[in-house]
This record gives structure tokens, C-alpha cells and sequence, in this order.
């Protein structure tokens, strides 16, 4: 069991540790693989192992992103190393000829002291050694002069390869002749400035056949590996990325002057088909002839960078600045995916150039994507200034709704064929469409500016809708000097709970709905595990939470319009006043107890408007409660922070009295009774009526009456109001008790003729 825990405590504490500590151990002299693994698996289980196998298979999947990012940061490093090499190459082989020179000489000198010092030895032998020398002396120097006419002949008829055989023939006579001294100083100086000037020759004659366009394939490759193996590797891996940079130009040139009529994603299509074989076919052939050395690599990721550019930036001229300007983010978006496409497929030969895509391409498509979000809201403005906010289904024109299949947004009382005003479904409709187009591009990262959009264009979208509301619609002047409204205005309450229903759906269904094309794709990983999924319900629930918090906006809005209605007169002044209760005392005898006129006004417009949001919010009910209860506990509120009301109750001339106290609580009873029978009496709400009930009881008794001893019992106020509501609702018999007084059918007719629109 310790093991087992000392184990987790290593896998934490390595999970933890930073990418270069972790790889510390690996790069020690001292590090043996066998005695490491049985180090780690000694103690360990079976699920454990599987465990530490998959922790380096991370770390090794890190340690080649780290090196991968550190060539790309010495790129320009690796090419002026690579050239000072060769540089410095060309002088080694400078000092080796100037050495084999001096040498030559100095073995002349010392072979001619050597002659002086036998000078006095046997004239006969001296002869016969004498003429074996002259004899093979003069044997090399024919030899040497049929290899320079040979060798000439090679160059003259382009034999490469036997000319390639013929200068290592060269140097090992060379060679040879220098150990034994069969060849004079001077034929030995000779033939080596012969072999050098042939060399440079035949280097310049492979460097002028890589230069012809003709040139290509397996000559090609042959005319590189002969420059190669003459000495001169840097130059020719240079001259073979000029050759296939050459190809690729006329390529693209010769496009480019058939190709006018050509745009958008056939145009990338096509220029990708010519500009990514000739950068495979480029390293392919740097990878035979050069292999993996890091210098001539780096120089083909280099190049091959150089050409990605100069091909992005022949695409962005053509057709990324157009698209980014007016807005056609399908267009950009279908480019960007298929150059994408090709860079996956560049991947198994080692060059990663899709970083330098989403580098080039990310402005543009970002410029696109505000570009079409503004759209939206511009078509959004010019659709609401003429939206009767009545609501449908689709018209013909707009696309349907497809049911979405993932539940981690949609709610399951949602229709897939939802019933909004003309500019609501245009507006749905056009997100829908952008989020198909954003979709695709999961690579670019994307997500977060593509929703934070979103946000900005249904916050607009909102404030069109809050503008639509009568207290808070907004005129501009026309040329002529007439004005006109910005957004057609909604003027029944119907019309105006249909512009709830238009932003509760959108915010709670259909937007989410549309961001499913995008996240859908970035939920899960590759091995189909959740994590991604998990990690990304925070952010969608904040997401969800801020478009509902625009919602919150209009419906507030709304709220404060009709409480304003209710307690302002159209004049001005204010209905919900001291006077209303106040007054009540001055008269001899008692009122009949109804609930005063502006609550009956509050509970005619919420039963108007609880029958609308029955119709409007079908799956939704829960919103439609939500709204009841925010306009109940606007007008209370509202009384219950009226400082002026509540110094006049308090501290007034004329006080609170007994009638006026029992009509106070009677309202107050009213409203709690047809908040609870409407299901949108909240907590809240319940206890702001107390507390302002008993704030009016004290006001009543700080002026020395026992207010309990006057007011009746709670089954009375319960009573009346019960019977306000049927009667008011038109469910009543006028049957009532004798101990409830009943007001006029008059003052019922002018109460149901004030509250109706």
C-alpha cells in the first residue's frame, strides 16, 4: 500500500513538474533505460504501468514539440552556421593544395641532397637506377597527360559519372605519387591545378543543368548527388531549392495569366494542387540526396516557410482581402480548409507549415467574422424597423430549424419549429448560417471570438427590442426634417410580450442551439473521452448566463414600463399616493371594501398577460412566471421605497386612521392572494408586503390608536379579496355574504373599462 502511494505521490509530483526538469533525468551520461524502467515497474501494477507508459508517451509527445519549436527559433542561426562551414571548407581545401605543393618541393629539395650525398657510389649502378627512374618518370607523365585529355573529353560530353570516377582515379595517383615521388614537383603541381580546375568545371556545368527547366525527376536528383560528392554539399542543396523555387514560379505565373475568371475556393484549390507537389517534391528530393542533416534541413524548412508566404500572400491579394472586407466568411473560411487539408498532408514528410497559415490567415479571418456579425446587426435594424411583432413559424424564405440531438442546451418542452416575429427568425437565421461557417475552422481557435460575436450581435439585437417598447423608443429625422422611429414600436401588450418571447427563445434555445455546430466539434478529444467536454461546461454556462442577462435587460425594461403606467397617470402624476388611504377617514361613513383601483388595474394587465405568455411561452413557463413575479415586485417595490408616500403615512399632516389602514392591508392582502393563486407570489415578494404591512400598522399606532383592536380578522381580508378576484375575473354571482359590501356593478364596469388596453 505504501509503494502504491509513494508511486501516485512521484506521478503527481512529475505531472507537476516543468517540461525541462522532467527531462533532466533523460539527458544525464549516466542514464541507463533498462535500469530506469526497473526502477519504476518494480513495485508497480498492472494499471500503474499503463500509467507510466502513457506519462512518457506525453513526455516524448513534449519533448518533440519543445525541439520543434527551439529549430524553428534558430532557423536563420542553423543557415549562417551551415554557410560559414562551407565557407570554411572552401579554404581547408585551399591550404591542402597549397601544403601538397609546398610539400612537393620540399620533397624535390630533399631528393636532390640525397643525390649529392651518393654522388661517389658505383657509376654502374648509379646508371642502371638512374634509367629505371627516367624509365617510370616518364611512364606517369604520359600517364598524365592521357588523364587530363581524358578528362577532358568526360567534361567536354557531359559524362558525369565517369568524369566523378576519373577524379578519384586522379587523387590516388596523386596521392600515391606524392608517397613514392614518381612524378616531378612540377607534374605534380600540374595535375593537381588540373583536377581542381576540372572540378570547378564540371561543378559549373551541374549547377547550369539544374537551372534549365527542362531539368527535373531523377536528372535532377543525379546533378545534385554529382555536386555533392564533388565536395560542394551546401551549394548544392541551394541549387536544388532554387530549381524547384524556379519551377514553382513559372507554375504559378502561367496560372495566374489563365486564371482571371477563377475565385474564392476553386482558386485556392487549384494553386494548392500546383504549390504543395512542388514543396513535397522539394523535400522528398532534399531527403534522398541529404538525408536528415540538420543543416540542410533546416534550410528546407526555411525555404519551404519562404514559399508557404509568398503563396499565402498571392491568395490574400486574390481573394482572403475581398472576402475579409465584405464580410464572406464561407468564402475565406473554405480557402483557409483547404490549404489546411494540404499542410496535414506535408506533415509525414516533416514540414509543419500549418503555424504559418494560421499566422497569415488569422487577421483576415477575423476581419471577415466582424465584418459579418456587423452585417447581421445592419439586416437585423432594417428587419425591425418594419417587424409587426406578432409571431409565426418560418416564413418561406427563411431555412427551417434542423432538431438538434445533443441535450446540453436545449430544453426538452422546445419545438424544433419555434414561433417567432419575421425579424426574430431572420435573426436566428443569419446566426445560424455564420456558426456553419465558423465551424470548420476549429484549427484557428476561433470558439471564443465567434461566441464573444455573438454576444455583442444579440446585445443589439436586444437593445432593437428594447427600443420596440413605447416608453423607450427611439426617433431619428429624416432629410426632409420628418422623423420617424428607428424601430417600429410595439404597441399592445401582446406585441410587447412578443418581443420577450422573441428573446427568452432566442437566448435559451436557438442561440445555444447554433453554437452547438461550433463546440461540437471541440468537446471531445481523440480517444472520444469527455475531458474536453467537462472542461468546457463552465464556459458554456457563463456563456448561457450572459445572454440571459441581456434578456433580463428587456424584460426589466418591460416591467418598468407597465409599472410606471400603473402608478404615473398619462399627465404625470402620481395614482399610488398617501391620499389614497388617507383620505378614507374624512368621510362619516365607512367605504365599500373593495381593493382600491390601481391594484385591480395591476391584476386585470397580469391575468391579460398571464393568458398571452400561455399562448407565447409554450415550453417556457417557467419565463412567463418569472416575468409576472418581476412586475408584481416592480410596483411594490416601488411602494415600498416611495420615501415621500411613507413620510406622509408617518409623519404627515393628516395620519393614517383606521379605514385607511384596513384598506391598505386589504390591497396588500389582494395582491398576495393573486400572486399565489397565479403561481408567482416569490418569497421575496411575500415579505416586502409584510414588512410595508407592518410598517403601516406602526404608522397608525404611533398616533395612540390600538390599530388590532380596529381591523378585522385575516379571514375577512382573505374573503374580499377572494370575491374581488372572481368578480374581476367575471367568475362571480354577485351572491356574497351580508357582512362583505360589495362595490357597484358602475364602479366594476369603470375599473374593467380603466385596466383594459
Amino acid at each position: 500500500m505504501s509503494s502504491f502511494s509513494g508511486q501516485e505521490d512521484f506521478m503527481h509530483f512529475e505531472a507537476e513538474a516543468p517540461l525541462k526538469d522532467k527531462l533532466k533525468i533523460f539527458k544525464s551520461s549516466q542514464f541507463e533505460p533498462d535500469g530506469y524502467v526497473i526502477s519504476k515497474c518494480q513495485n508497480m501494477n498492472e494499471k500503474e504501468i499503463k500509467y507510466l507508459r502513457a506519462y512518457l508517451v506525453d513526455l516524448r509527445k513534449a519533448s518533440a514539440e519543445e525541439m520543434r519549436k527551439s529549430v524553428y527559433a534558430n532557423y536563420g542561426a542553423f543557415i549562417r552556421t551551415s554557410r560559414e562551414i562551407s565557407n570554411l571548407e572552401g579554404q581547408l581545401l585551399s591550404m591542402r593544395n597549397l601544403l601538397s605543393t609546398q610539400g612537393a618541393i620540399v620533397h624535390g629539395l630533399a631528393e636532390g641532397v640525397r643525390a649529392d650525398l651518393h654522388k661517389n657510389a658505383d657509376d654502374s649502378s648509379e646508371e642502371d637506377l638512374l634509367d629505371s627512374e627516367i624509365k617510370e618518370l616518364s611512364n606517369m607523365e604520359k600517364w598524365l597527360v592521357e588523364f587530363l585529355e581524358n578528362l577532358e573529353v568526360l567534361l567536354a560530353e557531359r559524362r558525369v559519372d565517369e568524369a566523378l570516377v576519373a577524379f578519384e582515379e586522379g587523387e590516388q595517383v596523386k596521392k600515391e605519387a606524392t608517397e613514392r615521388g614518381t612524378l616531378s614537383p612540377a607534374a605534380l603541381l600540374s595535375l593537381q591545378n588540373a583536377i581542381t580546375e576540372q572540378r570547378q568545371k564540371l561543378a559549373d556545368q551541374l549547377a547550369e543543368t539544374t537551372s534549365q527547366p527542362s531539368t527535373r525527376g531523377q536528372e535532377l536528383r543525379s546533378a545534385i548527388q554529382a555536386l555533392k560528392k564533388l565536395g560542394d554539399g551546401p551549394r548544392a542543396h541551394t541549387l536544388l531549392l532554387s530549381s524547384h523555387h524556379q519551377k514553382l514560379h513559372r507554375n504559378t505565373k502561367g496560372f495566374q495569366s489563365w486564371s482571371s475568371s477563377s475565385c474564392g475556393g476553386a482558386y485556392a484549390a487549384t494553386l494548392c494542387q500546383l504549390v504543395f507537389p512542388t514543396v513535397g517534391r522539394a523535400a522528398h528530393d532534399s531527403l534522398a540526396v541529404f538525408g536528415e542533416e540538420p543543416a540542410f534541413t533546416s534550410e528546407l524548412v526555411t525555404w519551404a516557410v519562404r514559399e508557404m508566404e509568398d503563396f499565402a500572400g498571392l491568395l490574400k491579394r486574390r481573394v482572403m482581402a475581398s472576402a475579409a472586407a465584405s464580410g464572406s466568411l464561407r468564402v475565406a473560411a473554405e480557402c483557409v480548409q483547404i490549404c489546411l487539408g494540404h499542410c496535414s498532408v506535408m506533415e509525414s514528410r516533416g514540414l509543419a507549415l500549418s503555424p504559418v497559415f494560421l499566422r497569415l490567415f488569422r487577421p483576415y479571418i477575423e476581419q471577415a467574422l466582424t465584418t459579418n456579425l456587423k452585417r447581421i446587426e445592419q439586416s437585423s435594424a432594417a428587419l425591425a424597423a418594419d417587424d409587426n411583432w406578432s409571431l409565426a413559424y418560418a416564413p418561406v424564405g427563411v431555412r427551417p430549424l434542423r432538431a438538434s440531438s445533443s441535450p446540453a442546451f436545449l430544453s426538452t418542452g422546445a419545438m424544433s419549429q419555434p414561433r417567432l416575429s419575421s425579424s426574430a427568425h431572420k435573426f436566428n437565421s443569419m446566426v445560424q448560417e455564420f456558426f456553419e461557417d465558423v465551424g470548420p475552422l476549429e484549427s484557428l481557435q476561433l470558439e471564443g471570438a465567434a461566441l464573444e460575436g455573438l454576444i455583442q450581435v444579440f446585445g443589439f439585437y436586444v437593445n432593437l427590442l428594447i427600443n420596440a417598447l413605447p416608453a423607450s423608443a427611439e426617433t431619428e429625422e429624416d432629410p426632409d426634417g420628418t422623423i420617424s422611429r428607428i424601430v417600429k414600436m410595439a404597441e399592445t401588450e401582446a406585441q410587447q410580450i412578443a418581443l420577450l418571447a422573441n428573446a427568452s427563445l432566442l437566448a435559451e434555445e436557438l442561440l445555444p442551439r447554433a453554437a452547438m455546430k461550433l463546440l461540437a466539434g471541440k468537446t471531445d478529444d481523440l480517444n472520444g473521452r469527455t475531458s474536453g467536454r467537462q472542461n468546457r461546461l463552465p464556459e458554456q454556462r457563463e456563456w448561457k448566463k450572459r445572454l440571459q442577462r441581456l434578456v433580463d435587460r428587456l424584460r426589466d425594461s418591460f416591467c418598468r414600463q407597465h409599472a410606471l403606467e400603473i402608478i404615473f397617470s398619462e399627465d404625470g402624476d402620481i395614482r399610488l399616493n398617501s391620499q389614497m388611504y388617507t383620505t378614507l377617514d374624512d368621510f362619516p361613513d365607512e367605504p365599500e371594501w373593495f381593493p382600491s383601483p390601481i391594484y385591480q388595474e395591476l391584476f386585470l394587465k397580469l391575468t391579460r398577460m398571464s393568458s398571452f405568455a400561455t399562448d407565447m411561452f409554450v415550453g417556457r413557463e417557467r419565463f412567463a412566471t418569472i416575468l409576472l413575479m418581476r412586475l408584481t415586485e416592480t410596483v411594490i417595490l416601488w411602494l415600498s421605497d416611495d420615501q415621500t408616500f411613507w413620510e406622509e403615512i408617518e409623519q404627515g399632516e393628516k395620519p393614517l386612521g383606521p379605514l385607511g389602514l384596513r384598506q391598505f392591508y386589504l390591497d396588500m392582502e389582494f395582491v398576495i392572494l393573486f400572486s399565489s393563486q397565479g403561481r408567482y407570489l416569490s418569497r421575496h415578494l411575500h415579505q416586502v408586503i409584510k414588512n410595508i404591512i407592518e410598517r403601516a400598522i406602526e404608522a397608525t399606532a404611533s398616533t395612540g390608536i390600538d390599530p388590532y383592536s380596529l381591523l378585522p380578522e385575516e379571514e375577512w381580508f382573505a374573503d374580499v379579496a377572494h370575491i374581488a378576484i372572481k368578480m374581476l375575473s367575471g367568475k362571480a354571482n354577485f351572491g356574497m355574504e351580508r357582512d362583505v359590501m360589495s362595490p357597484s356593478a358602475k364602479s366594476i364596469s369603470s375599473v374593467v373599462s380603466h385596466g383594459s388596453t
